[in-house]
């Protein structure tokens, strides 16, 4: 059973920055697609970015473009999901998901295995 582990969470003041960090455990699996969520409370599911694990195509959601990097270590087998100028709206618990099939790099749909999410708050 293939488990995605994310870390890095925590409480952060308005301006501030955290690092995000996933990674599997258990068997080894191929992801075309990593990608990381939010869900706030009361809202649905947002796809902030995507990443390939093969090239540089990278994909940013309009509400943390130019705050937010989603970069990759291959050697580590590890996602990492940079997050700056951090606003109180960013609270949320934050997923990592992996996409095992080729498809829109920005497809909301389609990820095979998740995390089990990390908080991230952000005081005001």
């Amino acid at each position: 059973q293939v488990q995605l582990v994310e870390s890095g969470g925590g409480l952060v003041q308005a301006g501030g920055s955290l690092k995000l960090s996933c990674a599997p455990s258990g068997r080894t699996f191929s992801a075309v697609t990593m990608g990381w969520f939010r869900q706030a409370p009361g809202k649905e599911r947002e796809l902030l970015a995507a990443i390939r694990w093969s090239g540089s195509m990278t994909y940013y959601a309009a509400s943390v473009k130019g705050r937010f990097t989603i970069s990759r270590d291959n050697a580590k087998n590890t996602v990492y999901l940079q997050m700056d100028s951090l606003k109180p709206e960013d609270t949320a618990v934050y997923y990592c998901a992996a996409e095992r099939q080729l498809g829109p790099i920005s497809a909301v749909s389609g990820y095979d295995y998740w995390g089990q999410g990390t908080q991230v708050t952000v005081s005001s």
